[in-house]
């Protein structure tokens, strides 16, 4: 059934705000697609966050000129499906560029940066890895020496932890050497004096004088018995 002019306006002006918006434009030619693939590719790019829209190449003409880009689609082949890169400007062509594999899909040009670009740029563009993708390895480049550096911090936290929490290490006992100097020195016992020794230090003994021998008057006396 024909759209209105209504209708068609209001897809025009949809058209020129994602143009204006969007820093890379895919057009693809969706013809011989099945009616489940089409639903496939629009749930891929209903996931993505890309805006899909199939129009009349008309209507993608005037939608494109107001928006400032002078594109004719009529140079394209077949019927047209256009992916916005509204956020991620290789995403389009990358789902695009997949669909390709299995289907009758065909990337034919588009719009990127603000220029026209040919079919084997679209095409270069859809093996390009994705801001996502790319974000991913970037993070992968940076945390690699990183997770080592954050897994020792982690060790060293833990070791801390558990060091914090472990009772006080008792005392070490004196050691056998420091008893054995802390000990008082047994007293040696003296020496006994040589024979020598001991006779220079005795006193020589005083001679003995023989006693005096009784007088004759004191003998007469001491004998004479009493009466």
């Amino acid at each position: 059934m024909p759209k209105t002019r209504q209708e068609k306006e209001v897809i025009i002006n949809s058209l020129t705000q994602l143009f204006k918006d969007s820093p890379s434009v895919v057009f693809a030619n969706y013809q011989g697609l099945t009616v489940p693939q089409v639903d496939e590719l629009r749930d891929k790019m209903f996931e993505s966050k890309i805006p899909y829209v199939v129009a009349k190449k008309t209507l993608i003409n005037r939608a494109a000129k107001e928006a400032g880009f002078e594109i004719n689609s009529k140079d394209f082949p077949g019927m047209l499906g256009l992916a916005f890169g509204t956020d991620d400007e290789v995403a389009p062509a990358k789902i695009l560029g997949d669909m390709t594999k299995s289907t009758t899909l065909q990337l034919v040009g588009g719009l990127f940066n603000g220029s026209v670009v040919t079919q084997d740029y679209v095409v270069s563009l859809s093996k390009l890895p994705g801001r996502t993708q790319l974000y991913g390895m970037f993070l992968n480049v940076i945390n690699g020496p990183t997770s080592g550096f954050v897994r020792a911090l982690d060790a060293i936290r833990a070791k801390k932890e558990e060091a914090e929490g472990a009772p006080a290490p008792a005392p070490e006992a004196p050691k056998a050497e420091a008893e054995v100097a802390a000990a008082p020195a047994e007293e040696k016992p003296a020496d006994s004096p040589s024979p020598e020794a001991t006779e220079s230090t005795e006193a020589p003994k005083a001679e003995e004088t023989p006693a005096d021998p009784p007088t004759p008057e004191a003998t007469e006396g001491a004998e004479a018995p009493k009466e």
